[in-house]
C-alpha cells in the first residue's frame, strides 16, 4: 500500500508517531512510553505553526510608445477576502481559505484533548502524524478505562481528531472503540446520539473548549451504553442464515439490490456484491477472533464480523484511503448500518430482518 505521510525533508523524517507498534508501513518515530502532549507534538513532526498570508496576482501592461513594442509593465494586484494557508517552516502553501477562517494551531489541537482529562492517568497520545504537505493532521489518544464484555473480551476506548489548514473541512473529533484482541474499530452511533462533534474553524478558542467536554459527555455517554448493549448482544444467538441476511442488508450498495434481495431473487445479485458478502461470511467462520465465547455463534460476533472485514480484510488502495474509509467514510457507514440492524434483532428478533 502507498501513503500520504507528510515527509519534511528539513528534519528527514516522516511526521508520524506511535507508541511500541509499526503503523504506516513502518514509518515514523516508534516510541516506548505515553508522551505528554508537547513530547508527541515533537514526536509526530508537528511543531510548525501555519500562517494567513495576504493573496495576490500581477497585471500587466504593454507600453506602446516603445519602438519595437515589447516593454511591459507590471503591478501587483491583492486579491481581496481571500488568504494563502502557509506552512511557517517549510513556506509551502496548503491552501487557499477566506476572510473568516481562522487558522487553528496544532498545539491548540492537542490542547483539545488536554482540556477534557487532566492528571498522569487521563489522555494518552497513541498516534498523530500529517498528511501531503502537512495541510491535514490526526490524532488518536487512548482513556484509561475499557468496555468490557463478558469475562475477557476489552474493547480500548480512544478519542480521534482531525482538522486541516487547506481550508476543507472542519475539525472533527469522534469516539473511537476498538477491540483489543483483533484491533477492529467498533465506530457506531447509537439511536439519536452522534460518536463525534465537528467544530468550524471560525468557531473561537472558548467554543472549542465548550465542544471539548461535550465530547467527553458524549463519550461517557456511549461507553456506558455500548458496553450493556455488546454484553447483551454476546448473549443473543443468530444461526448462519441469518448471519448471512444480515450481513446482505448491511452491506446492499443501492436499492435494487435491496429489492432483490426482499424478492429473495439471489441470482440476480452482482459478482462484486456475492464475493464481498462472502468474504465477510469466512472472516465470520475462520478468524480466530470470533471463536471466542462473546463472538463465536453470537450478534456481537455477526456486528464484528462485517467491522472485521473493513478492517482486516478488504483491499484499499493506500493506507489513507483505508483510514478515511473506517474513520468517516463508507466502511463507517456499513458499520453503522450493521449496528442498527443488530439492535433491532436484539429486541425483535428475525422479523428485523424481513
Amino acid at each position: 500500500m502507498a501513503h500520504n505521510l507528510n515527509y519534511n525533508s528539513k528534519a528527514d523524517k516522516h511526521s508520524f508517531f506511535s507508541v511500541k507498534e509499526k503503523a504506516w508501513h513502518g514509518l515514523g518515530t516508534i516510541i516506548e512510553n505515553y508522551p505528554t502532549s508537547a513530547e508527541a507534538i515533537k514526536h509526530a513532526g508537528l511543531d510548525y505553526t501555519v500562517e494567513k498570508r495576504n493573496l495576490f496576482t500581477y497585471g500587466d501592461d504593454t507600453t506602446p510608445e516603445t519602438e519595437d513594442n515589447d516593454i511591459v509593465m507590471e503591478w501587483r494586484l491583492d486579491v481581496p477576502n481571500h488568504y494563502a494557508t502557509v506552512r511557517t517552516d517549510t513556506d509551502e502553501v496548503l491552501g487557499v481559505v477566506g476572510r473568516d477562517y481562522h487558522v487553528v494551531q496544532n498545539v491548540d489541537a492537542f490542547s483539545f484533548f488536554d482540556s477534557i482529562v487532566g492528571g498522569k492517568d487521563g489522555i494518552r497520545y497513541e498516534t498523530a502524524g500529517a498528511l501531503g504537505k502537512g495541510e491535514r493532521i490526526f490524532i488518536t489518544a487512548k482513556l484509561p478505562e475499557y468496555i468490557k464484555v463478558g469475562r475477557n473480551d476489552l474493547i480500548e476506548q480512544f478519542l480521534f481528531l482531525t482538522t486541516s489548514h487547506d481550508g476543507f473541512g472542519s475539525i472533527t473529533a469522534s469516539f473511537t472503540p476498538i477491540r483489543v484482541c483483533c484491533k477492529n474499530t467498533l465506530n457506531a452511533a447509537l439511536r439519536n446520539q452522534s460518536n463525534a462533534i465537528r467544530i468550524r474553524h471560525t468557531a473561537s478558542a472558548h467554543d472549542r473548549l465548550k465542544e471539548a467536554h461535550k465530547l467527553l459527555g458524549i463519550t461517557n455517554l456511549l461507553a456506558k451504553e455500548m458496553e450493556e448493549i455488546f454484553n447483551q448482544w454476546s448473549k443473543v444467538k443468530i444461526t448462519d442464515k441469518q448471519v448471512k441476511k444480515l450481513v446482505q442488508i448491511a452491506m446492499a450498495p443501492n436499492k435494487e439490490i435491496m429489492q432483490n434481495l426482499q424478492k429473495g431473487k439471489q441470482d440476480e445479485f452482482s459478482s462484486v456484491f456475492t464475493n464481498m458478502v462472502d468474504n465477510v461470511l469466512e472472516y465470520a467462520i475462520t478468524s480466530p477472533t470470533q471463536q471466542m465465547e462473546t463472538t463465536k455463534g453470537t450478534l456481537f460476533g455477526a456486528y464484528n464480523a462485517v467491522t472485521g472485514y473493513f478492517q482486516n480484510v478488504k483491499s484499499y488502495k493506500d493506507t489513507e484511503t483505508k483510514f478515511k474509509a473506517i474513520m468517516t467514510g463508507n466502511a463507517l457507514g456499513k458499520a453503522q448500518a450493521t449496528f442498527d440492524l443488530c439492535d433491532d434483532f436484539a429486541k425483535v428478533g428475525v422479523n428485523a430482518l424481513n
